[in-house]
């Protein structure tokens, strides 16, 4: 079931039912590739024992085999040196059977993240963060996308919310969110606007948003009298509430009395965060092979 809605509360916007579709249609194009003759290649790099870290890993196998995708996790020891990291992307980046690299975040303090981030083909930089990447977004080039600030967009087109001449009010500007959603809203003729904790009157800029984008990693911060009764309100905080419990940036149980849509926590933007990591993933296959992805439906 795509929504739920009751006569007073906000739709939910069900981000699993919605990154199941986007799976099923990745799947196909995959398909198509394998009758062409390749088959999509995607390698997770495992540094350490972070126990959030293997389930993700887990799961990203799990979703890609189940796409067709030729999934493999590489674990390395937390005291892996950089030198050692370093040539494995090197390898990887030469093996003509992977399509996808992935190192998978975060990693040994000893480690820089953003030499190895950098050492990643941007071809196969399928988190989209490589400085090839990030330059192709903002002018309006081709490239690989973050996962998650793809998914949300796809969330919204799924949902026929619409973003051309909206006003958007995105809270927290990560380079893993933040900063690549406002590039992408912007291509697609959205008025942006990205706030931080320096941000004046931070709630009274949240409540002028057609749509709301929490993505700052503090529990529950988006209260009902921020949000604009009506506007679209995206949760991608993911955060542990003091009973244990997942819960999202935004105090869900206030905020959906007002909005007109809304993601939950869990079960709402997560969930696509795979799902365009596998259609990244389809996507570096199907332009190292130089067939268009239009033509893969």
């Amino acid at each position: 079931m795509m929504e739920l809605q009751s006569e007073t509360d906000a739709r939910i916007i069900d981000g699993k039912a919605t990154a199941m579709k986007v799976r099923e249609e990745v799947a196909r194009r995959v398909a198509a590739l394998v009758t062409r003759g390749v088959r999509p290649g995607l390698v997770v790099v495992l540094v350490g024992e972070d126990p959030a870290s293997e389930v993700y890993v887990r799961n990203k196998d799990r979703a890609a085999s189940k796409a067709g995708i030729e999934a493999r996790t590489i674990k390395l020891a937390a005291d892996t040196s950089e030198e050692a990291l370093l040539a494995l992307v090197a390898e990887l980046n030469a093996d003509d059977s992977v399509h996808g690299v992935l190192v998978q975040m975060p990693l040994p303090e000893h480690l820089d993240a953003v030499a190895i981030v950098h050492a990643i083909d941007p071809k196969k930089d399928v988190d989209g963060l490589h400085p090839f990447n990030v330059g192709a977004l903002w002018r309006g080039e081709e490239g690989l996308v973050p996962c998650t600030p793809a998914g949300c967009v796809e969330l919204l087109d799924r949902h026929d919310i619409e973003i051309q001449g909206a006003r958007v009010v995105i809270v927290g500007r990560s380079l893993l969110v933040g900063k690549p959603l406002a590039a992408l809203l912007l291509a697609r003729h959205a008025t942006v606007t990205l706030c931080h904790s320096r941000t004046r009157d931070l709630a009274g800029v949240c409540r002028e948003a057609d749509i709301l984008v929490a993505a700052v990693g503090r529990a529950k911060l988006i209260e009902r009298d921020w949000v604009r009764p009506g506007a679209t309100v995206l949760d991608v905080g993911i955060n542990r509430g003091e009973d244990g419990k997942l819960v999202g940036d935004v105090a869900f149980d206030q905020v959906r009395e007002v909005a007109g849509a809304i993601t939950p926590v869990p079960g709402g933007v997560g969930p696509m965060t795979i799902a365009m990591l596998l259609e990244n993933t389809a996507r570096a296959a199907a332009s190292r092979a130089g067939i268009a992805w239009e033509e893969l439906i």
